[in-house]
């Protein structure tokens, strides 16, 4: 599988965030993102999933689904973690694997995965923003998809839980997946660097 992008152009708000920018991954590598604020590094992850429409040029994904979008067949992680507080967690996860459908993982083995099978009768309106993150991330465990766009995807992560999330990512490019992760920090995981310059 290969994720490429040819000649994109980004302009939101009238102003141009980027241009002429191509990039590509392969089955099993992460590619991280990394560029000054302002330098469209979300913008990109955005076009990508198809909440963006980009002004110019292409992205395909060679070696999916032909019967499915790319947005279908990718998770986008973005700084909401987007959880109902009057659901617990284990029903917010359940929430997510039957809105997104597809191949469901065992949501009582993704919530172990990044440590919350304790916690699955609590209220989300109670979780930690530590927690909070955890749960989203076992969303990408829970619906399998071979395309995981990331931003910021270790922020408000403690050392645990950036171990648990190196070894989720791990797990998930050791079985032929791709991530583009949006990051000012390390992610503990071999990535290629891909440099966005911004304009001011």
């Amino acid at each position: 599988m290969r994720l490429a992008g040819q000649g994109l152009r980004c302009v939101r708000g009238g102003r141009e965030v980027f241009a002429a920018l191509d990039f590509s991954a392969e089955s099993g590598e992460a590619v991280a993102v990394v560029g000054p604020n302002g330098a469209g590094k979300t913008s990109l992850l955005r076009l990508i999933a198809g909440l963006l429409q980009p002004a110019a040029g292409t992205i395909t994904l060679h070696g999916g689904d032909d019967e499915m979008s790319l947005a279908e067949q990718a998770h986008y992680l973005g700084h909401r973690d987007a959880l109902k507080p009057a659901l617990s967690v284990a029903e917010n996860l359940d929430f997510w694997q039957r809105f997104l459908g597809g191949e469901r993982a065992d949501a009582d083995e993704s919530l172990s995965a990044v440590g919350l099978a304790h916690i699955a009768h609590l209220p989300a309106a109670y979780l930690s923003a530590g927690q909070r993150r955890r749960l989203s991330i076992a969303r990408l465990i829970a619906v399998r998809r071979p395309l995981w766009l990331l931003d910021e995807p270790t922020s408000a992560l403690d050392t645990a839980g950036q171990q648990m999330f190196a070894r989720v990512v791990a797990g998930h490019l050791a079985g032929g997946g791709i991530v583009i992760a949006a990051t000012h920090l390390p992610l503990g995981i071999d990535t290629r660097e891909l440099r966005i310059g911004g304009k001011v």
